[in-house]
């Protein structure tokens, strides 16, 4: 199956997994949606992932939703740069995501990165989405 926007899935998943409570949430294997989750691991949003393989060769990563006296963590996951409509931004204009209580993840020339991390960097890039 061909998915359009690999990064808005995986989002959507993980959305859709947090609100049903689940602990557990699969999504096709690639290394941008790796990366995306490492951000997302490093801050705290998730426990973390592992990559399994599957009969197809694709592999597939089984991710390990975090939830905080019962309620998920993740409060808040949208989707910022779609495939349509790219979203880029200079290290001055990032955004703060609630002031400051959430972050940016940000897809730069030195890696995928939380907004905090490319501020300090100090480079910008495509705002992948935002987390709170």
């Amino acid at each position: 199956m061909y998915i359009n926007d690999p990064i808005g899935d995986m989002l959507a998943r993980i959305r859709n997994a947090s609100l049903r409570g689940k602990s557990t949430v699969a999504t096709p294997a690639s290394k941008l949606r790796a990366w995306v989750l490492d951000v997302l691991t490093d801050e705290g949003y998730i426990r973390g992932y592992e990559k399994k393989d599957t009969a197809n060769g694709q592999g597939e990563l089984v991710i390990s939703l975090k939830y905080f006296e019962g309620e998920p963590v993740i409060r808040e996951l949208k989707r910022v740069s779609t495939p349509g409509r790219r979203v880029y931004m200079g290290v001055k204009d990032i955004p703060s995501v609630r002031n400051g209580l959430g972050l940016s993840i940000i897809s730069t020339p030195k890696g995928v990165m939380s907004d905090a991390a490319a501020r300090s960097a100090n480079v910008g890039g495509e705002v992948l989405c935002t987390v709170f």
